[in-house]
């Protein structure tokens, strides 16, 4: 299951996060210990290059996109393996959504259209949709005859 999917700015703000499956009681250990996680490691790295962590018997691949990090969670059937294959289809969409690696501004500027990739890309947990095509058909906001 893919625990979390977490946004965070260069100086470690939250700017969009998914849990599933996480206890409310677990979520600010989680932000707080993936910011932390960013900050100590992600100085210097060139955009996309992913990194790996474990914590607790789960995965955490997480890079670097513009000013945006970006950091998956998951536990059994999502390894580090499977999580760089989610990461790739989230930064995919996010850099097709602001037609760029965003700068904060910009990420915040397509704030909905992100959130929608998201939900499309992710759902309840599992990798729903990986095809870019069909993530920007489906986020188009039109009911499905108009296609």
């Amino acid at each position: 299951m893919i625990l979390a999917v977490v946004f965070a700015n260069s100086v470690g703000n939250i700017l969009v996060e998914r849990f599933n499956g996480v206890p409310a009681e677990e979520r600010l250990h989680w932000r707080s210990f993936l910011v932390k996680l960013g900050a100590d490691n992600l100085r210097g790295v060139k955009n996309e290059e992913l990194l790996v962590a474990c914590h607790k018997s789960v995965y955490i691949v997480y890079t670097i996109l513009g000013d945006v990090s970006i950091y998956v969670v998951g536990k059994d059937e999502y390894d580090e393996l499977a999580l760089s294959e989610v990461i790739f289809v989230i930064t995919s969409a996010v850099k097709d959504v602001c037609g760029k690696p965003p700068t904060e501004r910009l990420f915040l500027d397509k704030y909905g259209r992100i959130c929608l990739c998201l939900d499309e890309i992710v759902w309840k947990g599992y990798l729903e949709n990986t095809e870019k095509d069909r993530i920007r058909r489906l986020i188009r906001l039109k009911p499905p005859a108009e296609f």
